[in-house]
């Protein structure tokens, strides 16, 4: 029974001289590489040149911030349930008085890690998420040399103040349309 209609049968017979030689399946050989020289290189100066991401490309999460710089994040913890890789850690705080201008809500997260080494870049979390506070920018991933440094903290993770440092708040939004 056949699976697909790719199968190819299996020449079985006995080699003649020149077929014992290699020869016509090293000039095969030769020809299909000689191909690739004359084909466009799929390879890009990475300084000079930037990768075109689609729109839909999903990045590095990023936490949000509103228009006045405060953070959107009520640590309801939605999305760390939602994250099938349980790569998403947080805990809560309450809010105390004098805090208005940092945090929207009562509660905030007063912790908030991703484990990089465990996100699979589903984007579960940013549909779970019902204060747009995580989404997951057009940035790629830096690399390490150690486990700790792909373990990214809140700090790390913070979108800048768009009142403080409206340049760098533009530049983490990217193209994404701000809520």
């Amino acid at each position: 029974m056949q699976l697909t209609q790719r199968a190819k049968q299996v020449d079985r017979r006995p080699m003649n001289g020149w077929e014992k030689s290699y020869l016509p399946a090293i000039l095969k050989g030769m020809g299909i590489t000689i191909s690739h020289f004359f084909k466009k290189k799929a390879t890009i100066q990475y300084p000079e040149q930037k990768r075109t991401f689609s729109k839909v490309f999903r990045g590095v999460q990023i936490l949000n911030r509103d228009e006045e710089g405060r953070e959107r994040c009520t640590a309801c913890g939605l999305c760390a349930v939602a994250c099938p890789a349980e790569a998403i850690t947080m805990e809560a705080a309450e809010r105390q008085p004098g805090e208005e201008h940092l945090y929207r809500e009562e509660k905030y997260a007063a912790k908030y890690e991703i484990n990089m080494l465990r996100c699979i870049f589903c984007g579960y979390c940013e549909e779970a998420c019902p204060k747009d506070a995580i989404y997951l920018s057009q940035t790629f991933a830096q690399a390490n040399y150690d486990r700790k440094g792909f373990i990214y903290k809140k700090e790390d993770l913070l979108i800048p103040n768009p009142k403080e440092d409206p340049e760098a708040y533009r530049r983490a939004v990217g193209e994404r349309p701000v809520k």
